[in-house]
């Protein structure tokens, strides 16, 4: 079956980002003048899936109304002949059939995973966590999809970290070499001497809908919670799961110094920010105001 539904967990609490995330979801923080939630609805649109799930909580309204039209601002835009923002804004509302669902109690990604079986039903999903953004010119999704399409099961997208950090992350154990391998084993955020590899699973995942079954008999695993990474394990017995390596440009906007980063790197690469951008960042790298300067 081919895939197109993508499932975006965004019940998160965004607890690094306050105070700016006490009263508006993490997902709304601008990333130059988009929402980061919006860079990856587009992204998952980008590969052909126009029928979005996202799983949300309390406090998160502003998402609907994001994706939802804005008649009253719409009208103001035309009456101004404000024809560029307008199409921005229609955009928004015009990208996808966006669907919500809440998640209740907030027990971990498998279980975030698992309030969309209803609406996914009997057939392959991806899964796009909302703190990593995939630059638009990596076709990650994309490659993903064909993979599975090819060799069925379940593919997640993997990425080489320092060893030093992979303890951050969930990690493979994998059999093969180059940008598509085979999943031995996962684990999640093991010890860095105890790490089977330093390949890093980031936040894409394909999957079949098998998983929902693993994931409603798992018990709670690291820190109490439904660990997506124990369900997939658990599959590894009975099916394929393969991992696509990706090499390209990742953006981690869950982390406060990613997130500035993020931000520089998108604006400056922009025709109508980048130079005054670099221009300024330049002259004051170099002025005696900066940090630093003797």
């Amino acid at each position: 079956m081919s895939v197109t539904k993508a499932v975006i967990p965004a019940a998160g609490l965004g607890t690094r980002f306050l105070p700016a995330t006490k009263a508006s979801p993490k997902e709304m923080l601008p990333v130059v003048d988009k929402p980061a939630i919006q860079y990856v609805v587009e992204e998952a649109v980008r590969a052909g899936l126009t029928d979005v799930l996202m799983v949300t909580g309390r406090n998160k309204r502003p998402l609907e109304d994001h994706f939802d039209r804005a008649v009253e601002l719409e009208l103001a835009l035309e009456a101004k002949g404000d024809a560029v923002r307008l199409e921005a804004v229609r955009h928004t509302n015009e990208l996808a059939a966006v669907h919500y669902v809440r998640q209740g109690d907030a027990k971990g990604l498998g279980h975030a995973v698992l309030a969309a079986a209803q609406h996914v039903g009997d057939e392959p999903f991806a899964v796009l966590l909302g703190d990593d953004l995939i630059d638009h010119r990596d076709l990650l999704l994309e490659q993903m999809v064909a993979v599975q399409q090819e060799k069925g099961g379940s593919v997640i997208a993997l990425m080489e970290v320092p060893h030093d950090q992979i303890s951050l992350y969930g990690c493979a154990a994998v059999d093969g070499s180059g940008d598509v391998v085979r999943i031995t084993g996962l684990v999640e955020k093991p010890p860095a001497d105890e790490a089977p590899s330093d390949l890093a699973i980031i936040g894409r995942y394909v999957l079949a809908p098998s998983v929902f079954e693993v994931l409603r008999t798992i018990p709670p695993g690291r820190g109490g919670e439904y660990q997506l990474t124990d369900a997939l394990q658990e599959l590894i017995a009975t099916e394929p799961v393969h991992g696509v390596v990706f090499r390209g440009r990742r953006y981690d906007t869950g982390d406060r110094l990613d997130y500035l980063k993020a931000v520089v790197r998108l604006a400056a690469e922009r025709d109508d920010l980048g130079p005054p951008l670099l221009a300024w960042l330049r002259e004051w790298l170099d002025s005696p105001s900066f940090p630093g300067q003797p």
